[in-house]
C-alpha cells in the first residue's frame, strides 16, 4: 500500500545544511496500522509531512498504492490527497460552524459527490464510530475524544488508500485517547483501513500491528507485536529509553 525507498530530505538555513531523513526504507501493507516513533529530533514529523506531499523531498521514492508520488505536479497532488489519502491531526481541524454530521460529509461534498450517497455513508460511519448521538452537535459542544472520532471518520469518508494520522491522541486525556485508538481499530477491522500514526505516546503505539523506531533520521528498529498490548507496550519502551527518548517528547 505505502512503500517509501531511499527517502533524504535536507533543510537549508543560511549557508548550513541540515540532513533530516537519511535514506530512509519502509513498506506498509494494505490493512495494516503502524506507527512511527522515535525521540524529538528523529524525523518523524518531517517524514509525515512528505508522505503527505506538503513539502517535497530530496532524494528517493514514495509509492502509493503502486504510484510514485515523487515529482507529481501540484494539479496531480492535490487529487492524490482529497482521494486517496486522509488525514487526522492533533488539533482535529473540524469546521466550527457545521455539524458533526456536516463535518463528516465535508470531503464528498468537495468532491461533488451526490447527497443520498453521501448521507448514507456519513450515517454508517457515526454508527460504527460511536457518534450517533452527538451527529447534530457542533464541535464546542462535544469532547477532544468525540472531536477526534469525528475527525476519523470524516477522513474515512472518500474511502482512502491510507489514514495518515500526526499525533492524534497528543491533546486527549487517557478515555479520550483509547476512544480515538478504538476508531482506528474500528476502521481496520471493519473498513479494512491501513492506518499510519505518528505518535510519541507508547500507549496509543501499542495497538498498532508494527512500530517503526526512528533515529537520527534513519529506521533504528522495526517491533512487531506478537504477545499482549502491555508487553508490547514494555517492549516500545525499552527501546525508547535505550535511545535516550522520553514518551512525552515531541517534534
Amino acid at each position: 500500500m505505502l512503500k517509501v525507498e531511499n527517502l533524504r530530505k535536507t533543510y537549508k538555513t543560511g549557508n548550513n545544511s541540515y540532513l533530516v531523513l537519511k535514506d530512509l526504507s519502509f513498506q506498509v501493507k494494505k490493512g495494516e496500522f503502524v506507527a512511527v516513533m522515535g525521540p524529538s529530533g528523529s524525523g518523524k514529523t518531517t517524514l509525515l509531512n512528505c508522505i503527505s506531499c506538503f513539502i517535497p523531498h530530496d532524494q528517493g521514492k514514495i509509492l502509493l498504492n503502486g504510484k510514485d508520488l515523487s515529482g507529481l505536479g501540484q494539479k496531480e497532488l492535490a487529487k492524490v490527497r482529497n482521494q486517496h489519502l486522509g488525514f487526522v491531526f492533533q488539533d482535529f481541524m473540524l469546521l466550527d460552524g457545521l455539524t458533526v454530521f456536516e463535518n463528516i460529509c465535508l470531503p464528498q461534498v468537495i468532491a461533488g459527490k451526490p447527497v443520498g450517497k453521501m448521507e448514507e455513508k456519513a450515517r454508517k460511519f457515526c454508527k460504527a464510530f460511536g457518534i450517533e448521538k452527538i451527529q447534530e452537535k457542533y464541535p464546542a459542544e462535544i469532547s477532544g475524544g468525540e472531536k477526534q472520532r469525528t475527525a476519523v471518520a470524516r477522513a474515512m469518508m472518500n474511502s482512502p488508500y491510507i489514514l495518515l494520522a500526526d499525533e492524534p491522541t497528543g491533546n486527549l486525556d487517557s478515555r479520550s485517547c483509547k476512544a480515538v485508538i478504538d476508531a482506528f481499530l474500528q476502521a481496520k477491522e471493519q473498513l479494512e483501513a491501513t492506518v499510519f500514526m505518528v505518535t510519541h505516546d507508547s500507549y496509543a503505539a501499542s495497538f498498532c500491528d508494527r512500530v517503526i523506531v526512528l533515529r537520527d533520521g534513519a529506521v533504528h528498529t522495526e517491533l512487531t507485536r506478537r504477545g499482549s498490548r502491555r508487553e508490547f507496550m514494555d517492549e516500545l519502551l525499552d527501546v525508547l529509553r535505550e535511545l535516550g527518548g522520553d514518551r512525552d517528547d515531541q517534534e
